[in-house]
């Protein structure tokens, strides 16, 4: 009973210092729980079976990631717990020498343990709960769906697991501190306060020698995934700048642990300004007993801006490519092969099937489309192929090319809403919409590449290739294809009949139904392949992988980001406390509270910011490559989404570093009072 009543009062006597650990344990629980009750505020939205599929996969998938998520938390809580026995040591000192054993200690570590998890989790839970309820909006938002009726929920599932797995990091916890506990020794708890991390000059030679190799190295990895990413031909090959960046990040903070100080301490004028020597002091003290740690620190940072950036770009993108992308409700292809001449139009397959096209569809327009096995992509490139091998070698220059009349292409740009286009005899041109290709294509343009087809000579009406497509999707995607004037192709057996239109329906419901009829008339007719592409299908889909990918980069963003900035607070406060005395003898000397406190916000602000610099300078170029990754869902919400990934490490980040320097000047005061 006396060790309980003692556990109970050590939480309450060090709640201020441990505030931000308190801060973590309930933000932590708080936002597993929102993520794994997703499940249950999806039963409130008013959605087509497939989207509810759509979403019972996205829950499976944050599911999964949960357990990554719970590792990674369970190794911030052990992290923290090492701060709070660090933070005790002469507490446990005087303990063991009044006689209380070390098994007692233990106990006691596991009572404060066990009410600090009963308080983290039942408030963490309570947040947790009402933060799902308007997760729920977020969720129909996403879906841009319709709630039935909005009611309060609250998720069984998500909370047993939430106990489960937290449960288990306290175990941990528990076990880690009686471990730590029998292994100390009294001097050690005692005095170990007094013991100051001592500040080794490296060579500074040495510390620019390192500097530069890491810059370069560093500077090559970007190459890597930017200007040379043409170069990366498998996914293992991305490994490589991956590696030389983290490696070139751990030598960065190395080489600066040990050059920093020594540079500003040959500037005289600023090292002996104020409080400024303390300060570097203090921080080259830090960094130089946490490479490691900054490094970890700085690559958490480096993805979580580069998901969150990515995956609310991916979202915005795919919302807005909606629109210009299967603008028609559907759109039906039958496929021959190049010596197969009995294909026919799709209209016709449908009416032999007793369909009444007029009956449930409009604007219907019949496009036909041609393949020849003696125009191929390298063909199309001309003397610029070479060039393109060199730059683009994992390419495949040997696939045949698609062809398209002009008539018919302008029936598919009036209703896609391209601008149609004019050839006069012996032209031709390329339509196309994805980024990288269009630059390789244009390339070949601008050199007027001549074609011989069907033994005529073609030229190229533009210099670039017209945007446009042929296949309705969700993300861009359209590598190219030929059109060329009507009579250049009269002669050739038509490889693919296409069928674009709308239906004539009121609603999405109304829409649906004809759908679903039209899908299992045309799947119905034998021997014969086919595809097809439906407005509602793309739109579900793509709202659907938009909403999935939104909020795993939100889960895993949020977490590290937590994860990181929580490490580098739980460290700056350790360092306040074993620093008590040095900031009293700052005020026996004179110095003012003014100064010191400014001394220590600017020396929290440092120590924040020098892991985030390196970290953003990494996702710039990371986003960049990103962006390359991802240019089939476009980038048009690419500023949005940077701007709200700004936002949230403001947020985050920037509470924690308010947090961190209002515990440190609290734990920096405790013994003001007895100096006056």
């Amino acid at each position: 009973m006396m060790l309980y009543k003692l556990s109970l009062k050590n939480i309450k006597k060090s709640f201020k210092d441990y505030a931000i650990y308190f801060f973590t344990l309930i933000l932590g629980v708080a936002i597993f729980y929102v993520f794994n009750a997703i499940d249950s505020q999806t039963v409130m939205l008013d959605v087509t079976s497939s989207t509810q599929e759509i979403i019972k996969l996205m829950t499976n998938m944050l599911s999964g990631v949960s357990v990554f998520v719970s590792f990674v938390l369970g190794f911030l809580i052990i992290y923290a717990s090492r701060f709070l026995m660090k933070r005790r040591n002469k507490e446990f000192g005087i303990y063991l020498t009044l006689g209380m054993s070390k098994r007692k200690i233990s106990m006691i570590l596991f009572f404060e343990t066990l009410f600090i998890g009963i308080i983290s989790l039942v408030i963490g839970l309570g947040i947790g709960v009402i933060l799902s309820q308007f997760m729920s909006l977020l969720v129909a938002n996403m879906f841009e769906a319709n709630l039935k009726e909005f009611v309060f929920t609250f998720s069984m599932s998500a909370c047993l697991k939430t106990m489960i797995y937290f449960g288990m990091m306290y175990l941990l916890v528990m076990i880690f501190n009686t471990v730590n506990i029998s292994h100390c020794q009294l001097i050690d708890l005692i005095y170990g306060h007094k013991k100051s991390e001592q500040i080794k000059l490296k060579n500074p030679i040495l510390c620019i020698l390192v500097f530069m190799i890491a810059a370069l190295t560093l500077g090559y990895a970007y190459y890597m995934v930017t200007g040379g990413i043409h170069k990366i031909e498998s996914e293992t090959d991305i490994l490589i700048p991956i590696l030389l960046g983290s490696i070139s990040t751990f030598l960065i903070f190395w080489s600066l642990s040990g050059l920093v100080l020594k540079i500003v301490m040959s500037m005289k004028k600023i090292y002996y300004k104020g409080l400024n020597s303390f300060v570097l002091r203090q921080i080259s003290s830090k960094i130089n007993t946490m490479v490691f740690s900054m490094t970890v620190i700085c690559l958490m940072l480096f993805v979580t801006i580069c998901v969150l950036s990515s995956s609310l770009s991916i979202k915005n993108s795919m919302t807005n490519n909606l629109k210009s992308l299967a603008p028609a409700d559907i759109q039906i292809s039958y496929f021959g092969d190049l010596e197969n001449d009995s294909i026919r139009r799709v209209s016709q397959y449908l009416n032999e099937q007793n369909y009444e096209t007029d009956k449930y569809l409009k604007d219907i327009d019949e496009i036909s489309v041609y393949l020849d096995s003696h125009i191929m992509f390298k063909d199309t490139l001309g003397d610029y192929y070479a060039d393109a091998k060199k730059q683009y070698p994992f390419l495949s220059y040997e696939t045949d090319e698609k062809m398209m009349k002009v008539s018919d292409y302008n029936k598919l740009a009036k209703h896609f809403g391209f601008q149609q286009i004019s050839l006069n005899d012996h032209e031709y041109c390329i339509i196309a919409d994805y980024g990288q290709m269009i630059n390789l294509r244009n390339e070949a343009l601008k050199m007027k590449t001549p074609l011989n087809f069907n033994n005529q000579i073609y030229y190229p009406k533009y210099q670039t290739c017209q945007e446009g497509y042929l296949y309705m999707s969700g993300s861009i995607s359209n590598a190219g294809f030929l059109v060329f004037p009507d009579q250049a192709l009269e002669e050739y057996v038509c490889h693919e009949y296409m069928l674009v239109a709308n239906y004539r329906a009121k609603d999405n419901k109304e829409k649906q139904k004809i759908e679903d009829n039209l899908i299992e008339v045309a799947a119905s007719i034998e021997n014969v392949s086919y595809s097809i592409n439906s407005k509602l299908d793309i739109y579900e889909a793509s709202v659907g992988l938009g909403a999935l990918v939104t909020f795993i980069g939100l889960y895993l963003g949020i977490i590290f980001l937590m994860s990181s900035a929580a490490i580098l607070a739980l460290k700056e406060l350790s360092e306040s406390s074993d620093n008590k005395e040095r900031y009293q003898m700052l005020r026996k000397i004179g110095t003012d509270e003014k100064m010191i406190n400014q001394a220590l916000l600017r020396q929290i602000a440092i120590f924040f910011m020098f892991p985030l610099i390196l970290a953003i300078i990494h996702s710039v170029f990371g986003i960049m490559f990103c962006n390359y990754i991802l240019e089939t869902f476009g980038n048009e919400g690419l500023l949005p989404s940077i701007i709200m990934t700004a936002i949230f490490v403001i947020i985050i980040y920037g509470g924690y570093f308010v947090i961190t320097y209002l515990c440190s000047k609290n734990i920096i005061k405790e013994k003001s009072s007895m100096i006056n």
